[in-house]
C-alpha cells in the first residue's frame, strides 16, 4: 500500500485485469487528435512559438498521469493557464532579453515546485480558500478577456499586447477596413463549424476535423502565398533536456504569479477528478493529485514547455471514452511523439485564424453568468464576492493575476466576516417537540425563570465577542432569569479566548444571581473545558444532552429553591 500510495500507477494492472485495456487506448487516440490543435492555440494565447504547446504535451502529460491519482485525467496545455502564463511573462519580456520561452519555463519551475511543496506536506486544503463563487467571477472574466484578445486573430487581425488591453482591442478593429476576406472565412467558417459540430454531431471529432479541412483548404488556395497568416514551420523532433534561466531577479518577480498558476491550475485539476470520480465511485486524493500536478510542471520547465494543468474538457472525453488508468495519457503522448517526429510538415499551412476559432470554441463553455447568478440567490455576501472579483479581474486585465490575488482577499475577508457574525437564536417549543428558533416561529420562552440560547459557531477569539454579547442580551430577555441554557450542539471547538469569556460569564452572572447551564456539548469542547479547569466549576449544569433533559432538570429547581451555586468558589 505505502509504495502503491508514492507510486499510483503500481495499481494500473489490477484495473486492467478488470475493466481491460480498450478503453485507455481509444481514449488515449481521442484525445490526442483534440490535444494537438490545442495544444498550438493554447501556446499562441500564452504568447509562446505554437512547438512549446506540443512540447508541454509530451513528457509533463507522462508524468502527471503516473504521479496523479485520477486516471482519467488529461494534463497538457489549457485556456485559462496559458491565458495567466501570457499575463505574467510578457511584461517581462525585456528584463528577459526577449526569452519569453525561458519565463516560460521558469514559471513552470516555480509553479510546479509550489504544489509539488504543498503535496507533500499534505496542504492541499490552502488551495480551497479561494471559494466558488469566487473563483467563477475570475474565471467568467477571465474568459471574456480571452475572447476579446482572440476576436482580432479571427479576423485576420494583428494585436499589440500592452498594458492597456481595452485599447490594444480597439486599435487592433480599427483595421476592419483593410481585412482580409479570407482571414474571415477561415476564422468565421471555423468557428461556426465548431459550434454546428459540437451540437449536432458531438460525437464527432470536431477540433482535427475542422483543423485538417482547414489546413487542406489553405493549402490548395494559396491563403499564405496571398499574405494570409499561417503557423508557418514547427521544429520537428523531440524537445531537448534544458535548464529554465534561474536568475534571482526574475525568481522573484514571477513568484506570485507562480503561485497564481499553481492556485487555479490546481482547482481546474480538482475540478476534472472530484467530477468524475462521484461518477466513477473511486477516491482520489488531493494531495497525491498536487504531486503529480507539480511534477508534471517541473518536467514542463526541463523538457521546452509551459506550465500545464489537468482539462476539464478532454479529462471529461477520456472518460466518456471508458479510461480507466493513466495509461490513456501515455497513448495521447506517444501520438504527440509521432506528430512531433513525422508530421509537423503538415501543420504548416494551418491558418492562424482557425487557432483563434478553436480557442474560442472552447473557451466560450467557461462563461457561465447562472453561477454567479446563483452565488447572489444563495448569499449576497458571496454574489458581492463574485461580482468584485469579475470586475477586478476586467479591470487589472492583462494582469489578470491580480484579479485572482484580489477574490483570494475577498475570499478570506469573507470567510472571517462571517466567522464574526455566527447565527444565535432564542429557543422555545416548537410543536413537533424540538425547541427552535422562538422568533422565526413565534413562541414562547419555556418559562419565565429560564431561557435557551442556540450558539451555533465555534467559541473563539473571532466569536467570543458575539457570545459574549449573546449571553448578557440572553440574560435580559425576560424579566425575571434565573437561568440560561446554552444549547451548544453547534460548538464544535473552543479556544482559549473562548475559555476566558465563558469563565468571565459564568462569574458575572453567578454575582447577578443567575446560572449559565449547557446541553449538548461535543466531547472536544468538554476536553478542553476539563484542561483548562473551567468544567469542575460548571460541570453540574454542563452534562445535560439534550434540551429536554435539562429542563427536566432545572424547572424543579426554579420552582422549589434559588438556582445552584457554583460547585466551587471563583477565582
Amino acid at each position: 500500500m505505502p509504495a502503491r500510495r508514492l507510486l499510483p500507477f503500481l495499481a494500473w494492472p489490477a484495473q486492467w485485469r478488470t475493466h481491460g485495456l480498450r478503453g485507455d487506448l481509444v481514449a488515449g487516440v481521442t484525445v490526442a487528435l483534440v490535444l494537438i490543435p490545442q495544444a498550438l492555440a493554447y501556446a499562441k494565447l500564452a504568447g509562446l512559438p505554437p512547438h512549446i504547446g506540443l512540447y508541454a504535451a509530451l513528457v509533463p502529460a507522462v508524468v502527471a498521469a503516473l504521479f496523479g491519482s485520477c486516471g482519467q485525467l488529461s494534463t497538457g496545455p489549457v485556456a485559462l493557464t496559458s491565458l495567466l502564463v501570457g499575463a505574467s511573462i510578457l511584461p517581462l519580456a525585456a528584463s528577459a532579453g526577449g526569452d519569453v520561452a525561458g519565463l516560460a519555463l521558469l514559471l513552470a519551475l516555480l509553479s510546479g515546485l509550489f504544489q509539488l511543496a504543498f503535496g507533500l506536506l499534505r496542504l492541499g486544503w490552502l488551495l480551497n480558500l479561494l471559494s466558488v463563487p469566487v473563483l467563477m467571477g475570475f474565471v467568467n472574466a477571465a474568459a471574456l478577456i480571452i475572447c476579446l484578445t482572440q476576436i482580432p486573430p479571427l479576423l485576420g487581425l494583428s494585436m499589440a499586447q500592452s498594458q492597456h488591453l481595452v485599447m490594444d482591442f480597439a486599435a487592433a478593429l480599427g483595421g476592419l477596413a483593410k481585412v482580409d476576406p479570407a482571414a474571415v472565412a477561415f476564422g468565421l467558417g471555423s468557428l461556426a463549424a465548431l459550434v454546428v459540430l459540437k451540437h449536432q454531431w458531438p460525437r464527432l471529432p470536431g477540433v482535427p476535423l475542422v483543423v485538417t479541412v482547414a489546413i487542406a483548404l489553405s493549402a490548395w488556395s494559396g491563403f499564405e502565398a496571398r499574405g494570409g497568416a499561417v503557423v508557418g514551420a514547427v521544429p520537428s523532433g523531440l524537445p531537448e533536456l534544458g535548464l529554465p534561466p534561474l536568475r534571482p531577479d526574475l525568481i522573484t518577480a514571477l513568484l506570485p504569479a507562480a503561485f497564481v498558476v499553481a492556485l487555479v491550475s490546481f482547482m481546474e485539476a480538482a475540478a476534472s477528478a472530484k467530477l468524475i470520480s462521484g461518477r466513477t465511485r473511486e477516491a482520489w486524493n488531493q494531495d497525491q493529485e498536487l504531486v503529480g500536478q507539480g511534477l508534471g510542471k517541473v518536467a514542463a520547465a526541463f523538457t521546452g514547455g509551459m506550465p500545464v494543468s489537468a482539462s476539464f474538457s478532454r479529462s471529461a472525453l477520456n472518460y466518456a471514452n471508458e479510461a480507466r488508468t493513466g495509461l490513456s495519457s501515455l497513448i495521447t503522448a506517444a501520438c504527440v511523439v509521432v506528430t512531433l517526429l513525422w508530421l509537423t510538415p503538415m501543420l504548416w499551412h494551418l491558418p492562424k485564424p482557425v487557432l483563434a476559432a478553436v480557442i474560442l470554441q472552447a473557451v466560450a463553455g467557461l462563461i457561465d453568468t447562472r453561477v454567479l447568478v446563483r452565488a447572489w440567490r444563495a448569499s449576497r455576501d458571496d454574489g458581492a464576492g463574485a461580482a468584485l472579483t469579475f470586475i477586478a479581474t476586467l479591470a487589472f486585465a492583462p494582469d489578470i493575476q491580480n484579479g485572482i490575488f484580489a477574490g483570494l482577499i475577498l475570499s478570506l475577508a469573507l470567510m472571517v466576516y462571517r466567522g464574526m457574525r455566527p447565527r444565535v437564536a432564542l429557543l422555545g417549543l416548537h410543536e413537533d417537540g424540538t425547541y427552535r428558533d422562538r422568533e422565526r416561529f413565534g413562541l414562547p420562552h419555556p418559562h419565565p425563570q429560564l431561557v435557551i440560547l442556540r450558539f451555533d459557531s465555534p467559541l473563539s477569539f473571532v466569536t467570543a465577542a458575539t457570545f459574549e454579547d449573546a449571553m448578557l442580551g440572553a440574560a435580559r430577555a425576560q424579566a425575571g432569569v434565573k437561568v440560561v441554557l446554552v444549547s451548544a450542539g453547534g460548538i464544535n471547538d473552543i479556544d482559549a479566548t473562548g475559555l476566558y469569556t465563558l469563565a468571565s460569564l459564568v462569574e458575572r452572572f453567578h454575582v447577578q444571581g443567575q446560572t449559565i447551564a449547557f446541553c449538548g456539548l461535543k466531547k472536544q469542547v468538554i476536553d478542553a473545558m476539563e484542561r483548562d479547569g473551567l468544567w469542575a466549576r460548571i460541570g453540574a449544569q454542563a452534562s445535560y444532552r439534550t434540551e429536554h433533559q435539562a429542563l427536566d432538570a432545572l424547572l424543579p429547581a426554579l420552582a422549589d429553591k434559588p438556582p445552584p451555586a457554583l460547585t466551587t468558589p471563583p477565582v
